[in-house]
């Protein structure tokens, strides 16, 4: 997993998400609990059927992306992934 920036341009084209940022990201404000689990249960279904997935959550997890639904994971999946990960190094 070493993603350079540039590098996602040579899959974010491919992407299912393009254009569906408001399903991917929390909405400013507010979002009560039952509005972001249906939001993030249907972007993991996005995510799910998308080709580029595992280059995504690559991605999200070298350049330690703060918010949204990255490869079909959230922002404390994917910490949970590089404390995991770096105890197991």
């Amino acid at each position: 997993m070493n993603v350079r920036p540039e590098t996602m341009s040579s899959w974010i084209g491919e992407a299912e998400c393009i254009g569906m940022t408001h399903i991917f990201f929390a909405p400013s404000g507010a979002e009560r609990p039952q509005a972001r689990e249906r939001r993030e249960a249907k972007a993991r279904r996005i995510c799910g059927e998308c080709a580029v997935r595992a280059q995504c959550l690559d991605y999200a997890l070298d350049f330690r992306e703060p918010n949204g639904i990255w490869g079909g994971k959230n922002e404390d999946e994917r910490q949970d992934m590089r404390r995991f990960e770096h105890r197991s190094a």
